[in-house]
């Protein structure tokens, strides 16, 4: 009811804005999703729309990757709540709130395939409405194999949005071709970060706007020979001792939803750890926030790196920022031999 509230307080907000008017910009966040279908049809598949498009991902705490509100189409302030930047409608050809969507989108009305549909700008710029037509007797049992559809969908142009956004400032491909010929490895990061090197330890870190209320911290080092063997707790053991010799701050380890295992990266093997970090008790003020840890074995270089990125963003919805972590992460090369 509170988030129903909140979006409701917006639309009365906008009640001056002209009904048919679609040059007016979208408003609302790119994860939150306005869910529009007939009230009895909703009532039907309410369950089963949250848990395919609402599912949780482990930061600090279980968090939505997306939030879904209804909106009834034939209620009063449709002229308003569609205006919306994600819009999800589902319904029949028969439907006007269909019609109008697929006649404003960029296809016109010459969608008539039962099944996921996009069309862009239909009662506001910026907007995007993503349409699910079904038969004219489709139900739960027709709609609920496109859920999961939907979700793929959306979160796949929701990691794009997030990439798009974390390089605005522009890819410093000059770092990276510095990093390769002087560091042996290269990674991409936004020009937005700074960075500094102690011997084979590099750190690379945004803390804009302010250090209080975001961090994202990348660190990178290598150890040569390569180990033996690669687990959890020798991943963490060099984990700390990075910490404990190069960050401004202690973190301790806070396990308990700890998930870790083998991976692959360009065809080196490695092996992840994500966890959380908390400060020490005796700092006199919480902290702590999320890591990922990567050791990935270059078998040309006789070198095993460490790539550790960690985040601080109290009160912050976190998966936007795991995301851009997980992108720099992915960006990672091995140099030449």
């Amino acid at each position: 009811m509170t988030k129903l509230s909140s979006i409701i307080a917006v639309a009365i907000l906008t009640l001056g804005l002209g009904s048919c008017d679609s040059t007016a910009l979208a408003y609302g966040d790119v994860n939150s999703i306005i869910a529009v279908m007939r009230p009895e049809l909703w009532d039907e598949v309410s369950e089963d729309v949250y848990s395919a498009l609402e599912p949780t991902i482990r930061t600090v705490r279980d968090e939505k990757t997306f939030t879904v509100t209804y909106q009834d189409p034939l209620g009063d302030l449709w002229g308003n709540l569609r205006r919306f930047r994600q819009m999800l409608l589902i319904g029949t050809s028969q439907d006007t709130w269909i019609q109008e969507a697929l006649e404003r989108g960029s296809e016109g009305s010459s969608i008539a395939r039962v099944g996921i549909h996009q069309v862009e700008d239909v009662w506001s710029r910026g907007q995007q409405v993503t349409v699910v037509l079904l038969s004219d007797d489709g139900g739960l049992e027709e709609l609920t194999p496109h859920l999961a559809g939907v979700h793929e969908l959306l979160d796949e142009q929701f990691r794009t949005y997030v990439v798009n956004r974390m390089y605005m400032s522009g890819a410093d491909t000059a770092l990276a071709d510095t990093l390769a010929i002087e560091a042996g490895f290269s990674l991409i990061l936004p020009t937005v970060y700074r960075w500094n090197q102690s011997d084979s330890v590099f750190l690379f870190r945004n803390d804009n706007p302010d250090p209080s209320e975001l961090i994202r911290q990348i660190g990178v080092t290598w150890k040569t020979p390569i180990p033996s063997a690669l687990q959890e707790e020798r991943v963490l053991g060099w984990r700390s001792e990075l910490v404990d010799g190069h960050y401004s701050e202690p973190q301790d380890h806070a396990l308990e939803n700890a998930s870790s295992g083998p991976i692959e990266h360009l065809g080196n093997n490695g092996y992840q750890v994500q966890a959380e970090w908390r400060n020490p008790p005796d700092r006199g003020w919480p902290a702590g926030g999320v890591f990922i840890t990567r050791v990935i074995v270059c078998e040309n270089q006789n070198r095993s790196y460490l790539l550790d990125s960690w985040l601080y963003a109290p009160g912050k919805e976190k998966y936007e920022y795991m995301i851009q972590l997980e992108t720099i992460l992915d960006s990672f090369q091995c140099g030449s031999a």
